[in-house]
């Protein structure tokens, strides 16, 4: 298969997906390395394709993602407070789009969660425990931002308070 229908395939394939689609996926069914699907996927978002990478694979963003109300908000916690702090946002009503740390060297980095569930919260909080990687938010002492997409204003209110109930909302 050659580049032009492969990314087309992973376009189709990501049209109809309901949960992310990992590079190592599309590399075993394509037959082609982990690398040419990172290639294939930057190329189509290039040429506008609106393609969410997550922890957990590749995504494409769809109208519903647009909808609602989307803010950040800044949180201050230790590594292992962080399974309660998601789960506090989606027990409520949230989807955690993203974290953001301020990085001395390269400004801003973002890294792309997209978690809105108990058992996405629960794959996340295996993956790192398990990876023995350092989450974002140990870069700068635990200081962080989330984009939170949720329903309306209240829903956020409420998760604000909850998170500034548990200490975690960030008050500078």
């Amino acid at each position: 298969m050659d580049g032009i229908k492969r990314r087309e395939a992973i376009l189709l394939e990501l049209e109809s997906a309901d949960k992310p689609i990992s590079a190592s996926r599309f590399a075993k069914e394509f037959k082609v390395s982990r690398q040419i699907v990172v290639g294939d996927v930057a190329l189509l978002r290039a040429a506008g394709y609106e393609i969410i990478a997550t922890a957990r694979g590749y995504l494409l963003e769809s109208e519903k993602d647009k909808q609602g109300v989307v803010r950040k908000i800044a949180c201050q916690h230790m590594p292992q407070q962080t399974e309660d702090e998601l789960l506090t946002i989606v027990s409520l009503g949230g989807e955690v789009l993203d974290v953001v740390v301020e990085h001395p060297i390269y400004g801003e980095l973002t890294g792309g969660l997209h978690i809105h569930t108990e058992k996405e919260v629960k794959e996340f909080v295996k993956a790192y425990e398990k990876s023995r990687a350092s989450l974002l938010s140990e870069l700068t002492g635990g200081i962080h931002l989330h984009t939170i997409r949720c329903e309306n204003e209240d829903t956020l209110n409420r998760i604000k308070e909850a998170l500034a109930q548990k200490g975690i909302l960030y008050k500078g």
